[in-house]
C-alpha cells in the first residue's frame, strides 16, 4: 500500500484553505497546517504555530512534506506595502523554506486579478507572486481562481444579503466566472499528486462557457435565496463614493476599498479557455445554481445575517 502524501498547507484557517484542509482530512492525507494561534487537535493534522514572516515556523511546516499548497495571502489590505508583504514576500518565504528542505512540488493560489496588474494593488501583488513562483526552480503550478463562493465565505455573503433585500448592486456591465470552493479544493489537492503536471498556469471555473453576466449572476443569487432580486448596474463613481463611506465606517475592516472598486469594475473576469485545466486532471462537479442555493441554506442554518 502506497503511503499518503504529506501536505504542507498555508492559509488553513481561512475560507479556501479551510476547505482544502477538510478535503485532506476526508482523504486521510497527513497535513501540516500553519496557524497564528493554538488550535484544537485534528486527526492527521499537525498545527504549526507561526506565520509567513517567521522562517523557522515555515521550515517546520514544510519539513518532511511531499508538496506545499500555498493559499495564504491578502485580498484586502490598507496599502501597497501590505499587499507586497502578504502576497509577494510571504510567497518568497514559503518557497525559500521548501527549497531549504528539498520539497519540490509547489501549488500556488493566485487570482484572475493577476491578469490585469495595472488595475489594482491586489492584482499587481498577485502578478509579482506568480513571477516569484515561476522563477523558483520548483515543480510549480499556479491556479488563478475566479470568484470563489461556498459555505463560510465572508466576501460573497454581502451579495447574498443584498439578494435577500431584493436589490443587488453590482459593478457596471460585465461578465465573470465562478467556482465553488469545494471544486477549487479538489483541484489544488489533485495538483499535489506525484504524477500531476507541473509548470501550469490554469484558470478553473464552473464549466459555464463565457461565464455569467452580472444580471445572470444576480438572478441566480435571487433564486438561491428565494427572492426575485433586481440587479442594479452601479456606476463606478458611485462605487467609489461607497468605498469612501465604508472606509470611514469600518476603517481597516472596510470591505469595499478603492483598490477593490478598481478591479471589480473591469468588464471581463471570465476564466480563459486557453488556460483551462486539463480535463484528465480535474473537472468541476458542482452546478453553480445548486451550489449557490446550498450556500444560502448554510448561511441561514448558521444564522449569518
Amino acid at each position: 500500500m502506497v503511503a499518503a502524501l504529506t501536505i504542507a498547507l498555508t492559509g488553513a484557517t481561512g475560507f479556501v484553505g479551510g476547505h482544502v484542509l477538510e478535503l485532506l482530512e476526508k482523504r486521510r492525507m497527513p497535513v501540516r497546517a500553519l496557524t497564528r494561534r493554538p488550535l484544537d487537535p485534528k486527526l492527521n493534522v499537525e498545527w504549526v504555530e507561526g506565520s509567513l514572516g517567521d522562517p523557522e515556523s515555515l521550515r517546520r511546516l514544510v519539513e518532511g512534506a511531499d508538496a506545499v499548497i500555498h493559499v495564504a495571502g491578502a485580498i484586502n489590505a490598507p496599502s501597497q506595502q501590505a499587499f507586497e508583504a502578504a502576497n509577494v514576500t510571504g510567497t518568497e518565504a514559503v518557497i525559500a523554506a521548501a527549497k531549504a528542505v528539498g520539497v519540490r512540488r509547489f501549488v500556488h493560489v493566485s487570482s484572475l486579478a493577476a491578469r490585469e496588474p495595472q488595475l489594482s494593488q491586489y492584482g499587481a501583488s498577485k502578478a509579482r507572486s506568480e513571477r516569484v513562483v515561476e522563477a523558483s526552480g520548483l515543480d510549480w503550478s499556479i491556479i488563478r481562481p475566479p470568484a470563489v463562493y461556498g459555505p463560510g465565505d465572508k466576501e460573497t455573503f454581502e451579495l447574498f444579503k443584498m439578494a435577500r433585500g431584493g436589490q443587488i448592486f453590482m459593478p457596471p456591465k460585465g461578465r465573470l466566472s465562478l467556482i465553488h470552493v469545494d471544486d477549487l479544493a479538489r483541484l489544488l489537492v489533485a495538483l499535489t499528486a506525484a504524477d500531476a503536471p507541473t509548470g501550469l498556469v490554469v484558470e478553473p471555473d464552473d464549466g459555464r462557457a463565457g461565464g455569467w453576466t452580472h444580471v445572470e449572476f444576480g438572478d441566480a443569487l435571487g433564486e438561491a435565496v428565494g427572492v426575485p432580486a433586481r440587479t442594479i448596474s452601479t456606476p463606478r463613481f458611485v462605487l467609489g463614493l461607497a468605498s469612501k463611506v465604508d472606509r470611514l465606517i469600518r476603517r481597516d475592516r472596510a470591505k469595499l476599498t478603492a483598490d477593490r472598486v478598481a478591479y471589480f469594475c473591469h468588464p471581463d473576469w471570465v476564466a480563459s479557455p486557453v488556460l483551462a485545466v486539463p480535463p484528465s486532471l480535474w473537472q468541476p462537479e458542482i452546478d453553480t445554481r445548486k451550489g449557490l442555493k446550498a450556500t444560502a441554506e448554510w448561511y441561514s442554518e448558521h444564522s449569518w445575517r
